[in-house]
């Protein structure tokens, strides 16, 4: 039987998390979500007092921090030094330092390490995997079976980022504010210079803009069943 390694990425709004999980759970397979790793190390950062745009400070910090996530798609767990990080890692403290930490490059080579020991574990138990990020397809799996690059109008996107965060009881449901949020971070995720947020040459585009959540999960998951046996 197959085990898929399935590498996406995608800019911030675009569903890759929801549309991830939809076809982790329908294929099968572990889910992996990079982001959540990179927020939970921005998080471990402001608690202990850690600058976050002191990148020197960052990189001598990060080895001691222990990021864990949990691979079941439909209860992924993510925890810093055993701590469940889930809730606080979307707050906005966190959104607002998060690019400043993972353009550290040692953060990106520590987590990149973490995210393919997870690879190795799901597919030596025989389980495939979804990995989704900004760098997957480009940098942490250039070998993936499956390689999609998720993304959407930012209008879009920041409708969608915004209901979500209201639906957490956030604060920041703003739909302006949201996008100016979504292009800040567009900006800085494709310029900095570590493992920048771009479409691998070989990976499939998928416009999500006026495509149902349901729609994209067929989609991927057609994708997956046309892979090679």
């Amino acid at each position: 039987m197959r085990v898929p390694v399935i590498a996406v990425d995608g800019p911030a709004g675009s569903g890759k998390s929801s549309v991830c999980r939809g076809v982790a759970a329908r294929l099968g397979l572990r889910y992996l979500d990079t982001g959540a790793m990179y927020r939970a190390m921005t998080w471990a950062m402001l608690e202990a007092g850690v600058d976050p745009d002191d990148p020197q400070s960052v990189a001598a910090h990060a080895p001691g921090v222990s990021v864990t996530s949990g691979t079941d798609p439909a209860a992924p767990t993510i925890h810093v030094d055993g701590i469940d990080v889930a809730g606080p890692i979307r707050g906005e403290a966190v959104t607002g330092a998060v690019s400043a930490v993972s353009a550290v490059p040692a953060v990106r080579d520590l987590l990149v390490r973490v995210q393919r020991e997870e690879v190795m574990a799901a597919t030596a138990t025989g389980a495939g995997i979804v990995v989704e990020g900004r760098d997957i397809t480009t940098v942490v799996l250039p070998d993936a079976d499956l390689k999609v690059f998720i993304t959407a109008d930012p209008g879009v996107r920041a409708l969608r980022r915004a209901a979500e965060d209201a639906g957490r009881g956030s604060a920041a449901g703003d739909v302006a504010r949201t996008h100016t949020s979504i292009l800040e971070r567009d900006a800085k995720d494709t310029s900095r210079a570590a493992s920048p947020l771009s479409l691998a040459h070989d990976a499939v585009l998928v416009d999500t803009t006026d495509m149902t959540l349901d729609e994209v999960i067929d989609h991927v998951c057609d994708l997956a069943d046309a892979l090679p046996g």
